[in-house]
């Protein structure tokens, strides 16, 4: 029984000792963690979806996804280690590595993985309160959009910039959702879904007719020429009985840890940038999109270096800006 027991305890040894030395962890080991955005919001599914493409898709890693207050709050988390990837805007990663507006003096790498949507940013309005134009705003109670988001913090230097100035009300989607139903607030800005409106906008509809406030051609002209890192854009179909208007956008993006190791990342991005089906159930307006286009024309900083391997591989010639020091 002794040699028995000996045996097995050697053999057991042996087998641990090989893994040991076979290198530092790879993917069977990796617990991923995604930062999305509120529950609330059709780019929660959307990140759902993602979390569960890359499990079954990407071999030995297991994702998660966490109810955040999206890019602004991602971006705190990563720097901070609590998430490894998640949700960004092009304009605040940009903010972040260059160190200017909400990350002046702490400045921060977050590496794009991939583009996946546009996203033209609403302000939604219930049409009882009359509102026609942007400078009707001014002193009335609304939202910018959820706190810690790139919505509210573009919102707010967009009305900054346009010198308009209403009484600003923060909250959580949900939270902004009841308010503007119960008439507590005129509105809010939302980020569409591509050009669509959003599910949260949509619930509001059905409760309480919206409209949808456009920018003047003036007030354009002035975002043009005085915040280049956004797009003024045309919607001209947003929803049933959505009138035509203009407004500002940035794109939407997934971006990782620097840490992130150059191996996962290639999977992730190969996973998405593939993937035909999972991803427009969850978000109808990628059905069809090319993510690796988007990535090429709408990414502002330097990509992952596993997302750089991948995107050469299947021919792609990325730009200068797009490259990380090392490549």
């Amino acid at each position: 029984m002794k040699k028995i027991l000996f045996t097995a305890a050697l053999a057991a040894f042996a087998l641990t000792t090989s893994l040991s030395t076979t290198g530092p962890a790879t993917a069977q080991d990796t617990r991923l963690l995604i930062g999305s955005t509120s529950a609330s919001s059709s780019q929660y599914g959307y990140f759902v979806a993602l979390g569960q493409l890359i499990n079954d898709k990407v071999p030995g890693v297991t994702t998660s996804v966490a109810e955040t207050g999206a890019t602004l709050d991602n971006l705190r988390r990563m720097q901070r280690g609590q998430v490894d990837l998640g949700l960004v805007t092009t304009n605040v990663v940009e903010h972040a590595r260059a160190g200017t507006n909400e990350f002046e003096g702490r400045a921060q790498e977050a590496p794009i993985l991939f583009v996946y949507s546009p996203a033209p940013q609403n302000v939604v309005v219930r049409k009882d309160a009359g509102l026609k134009s942007l400078a009707d705003l001014a002193g009335k109670r609304f939202n910018p959009g959820i706190r810690g988001s790139a919505t509210e913090a573009t919102a707010e230097s967009v009305l900054k910039t346009l010198g308009i100035a209403p009484e600003i009300v923060r909250g959580s989607t949900t939270d902004v959702v009841d308010q503007v139903k119960d008439n507590g607030i005129v509105g809010y800005v939302k980020s569409g879904a591509g050009n669509r409106l959003d599910s949260s906008s949509l619930d509001i509809n059905t409760f309480t007719p919206v409209d949808v406030l456009s920018l003047s051609d003036a007030e354009a002209d002035t975002l043009r020429q005085k915040m280049k890192d956004i797009t003024v854009v045309d919607i001209a179909d947003a929803g049933a009985g959505i009138a035509p208007y203009k407004t500002w956008s940035f794109a939407l993006a997934v971006s990782a840890r620097p840490e992130m190791d150059e191996e996962t990342a290639y999977q992730i991005t190969k996973a998405a940038v593939e993937d035909k089906t999972v991803q427009s159930n969850a978000l109808s307006s990628l059905k069809g999109v090319d993510l690796a286009a988007l990535t090429m024309e709408y990414a502002t900083v330097p990509l992952h270096p596993g997302a750089v391997r991948y995107y050469r591989e299947i021919g792609l010639e990325i730009p200068e800006h797009l490259l990380p020091a090392a490549q």
